[in-house]
């Protein structure tokens, strides 16, 4: 193994919609959004470039979507077809490295510190990669490459769609300073706005605050503000794809003032939570173990309630919301829901084959 690794993001561009504009060419250049439908609860999975010029985006309600954008062509997922579709391309990412950690159908990191192939050029290893897929699939991908985990991930969208963005070591340090503070995962509006009322717009401002006064304004996440703002990332390329735990949470404009008015982002929540969950189906068959609600205050102190189920319902997580609410009783900032599971070879999953025999 190399000192430095060299991590490729692909991204698949619109990857739903792609497959379906691909099935019906008619769709191209059109306003196009696949999910679930406006008349119930259901969300845009993915939805094409058109669409998003109306401010159409992943997991905004289809209504809404539709509100935003009268002529937007609706279609409902075909989970199977995105799927065997996913597996082809993941299949060519095999021919290249072993270490492979596939986010969802239409994203992964690939380490390819190691291999020989194009003289170890990672650059070109991305690039054939997405002439294969195109070659292969008629489906553009966009491709980053770069040390570590986040900055592949941000090389990934600096050209999209179907574009590649290459940031090597030597590169970071005249890249991050003028890097804005929303591309750092995590930095959603509200820590974006805060930022801005420290007067940090940029990875080069940021840089200029200690440790000790992002961990003060921000808790345990300053720690990662002060990495990524450096360009830092250790974590490793995970080959694993058994999956610890699920979540969706959001961050308000506005904190929420009362206990009513958190329950009353529940509903939304949970429908994220169910459509993440489906996605998840798709690839393992995972068994719940526990359900948890987070909550954020306005000052940041971070709560977490959690309870033994074997079922993911929405009614579950309301005592639970309750009860971590109870705790603080001031403004929340930052409401999440989750589900964690059980994990092979656990003491429990023991027991219970053990009671099975």
């Amino acid at each position: 193994m190399t000192d430095t690794r060299k991590i490729i993001h692909i991204d698949m561009d619109c990857f739903y919609a792609a497959i379906e504009m691909r099935a019906n060419p008619q769709l191209r250049g059109k306003p196009v959004a696949v999910g679930g439908s406006p008349n119930g609860r259901g969300v845009v999975a993915t939805c094409s470039y058109e669409a998003r010029e109306y401010g159409v985006h992943s997991a905004m309600p289809m209504g809404l979507a539709l509100r935003q954008c009268p002529q937007l062509i609706v279609l409902p997922t075909r989970h199977a077809l995105y799927r065997a579709v996913s597996h082809e391309i993941q299949a060519i990412f095999t021919e290249y490295t072993h270490l492979i950690e596939p986010l969802s159908l239409d994203e992964a990191y690939l380490d390819v510190s190691d291999p020989d192939l194009h003289r170890g050029s990672a650059t070109l290893i991305a690039a054939e990669i997405r002439q294969r897929i195109f070659s292969s699939q008629q489906l553009t991908a966009s491709a980053g490459v770069a040390p570590n985990k986040f900055l592949a991930k941000v090389a990934s969208d600096w050209h999209k769609p179907d574009g590649l963005f290459v940031i090597r070591p030597r590169d970071i340090p005249d890249f991050m300073p003028t890097l804005p503070v929303k591309r750092i995962p995590g930095v959603g509006r509200v820590t974006q706005a805060h930022l801005e009322r420290m007067g940090i717009h940029t990875c080069g401002q940021l840089q200029a605050l200690p440790l000790p006064v992002l961990e003060r304004e921000f808790g345990r996440f300053g720690q990662r503000l002060y990495d990524f703002a450096r360009g830092l990332d250790q974590r490793p390329v995970s080959t694993s794809d058994i999956r610890k735990s699920l979540s969706v949470e959001d961050t308000f404009d506005t904190d929420l003032p009362t206990l009513a008015s958190c329950l009353e982002r529940l509903p939304g929540l949970f429908t994220a939570l169910e459509a993440r969950l489906e996605r998840v189906r798709q690839h393992q068959q995972q068994h719940p173990k526990s359900l948890f609600v987070k909550l954020r205050f306005h000052d940041f102190v971070t709560t977490t309630v959690q309870t033994p189920s074997l079922q993911v319902q929405q009614a579950l997580y309301q005592p639970l919301l309750t009860q971590a609410w109870e705790r603080g009783r001031r403004p929340v900032r930052l409401l999440g829901i989750g589900v964690q599971f059980e994990q092979p070879g656990t003491p429990e999953q023991l027991l219970l084959n053990l009671k099975q025999r």
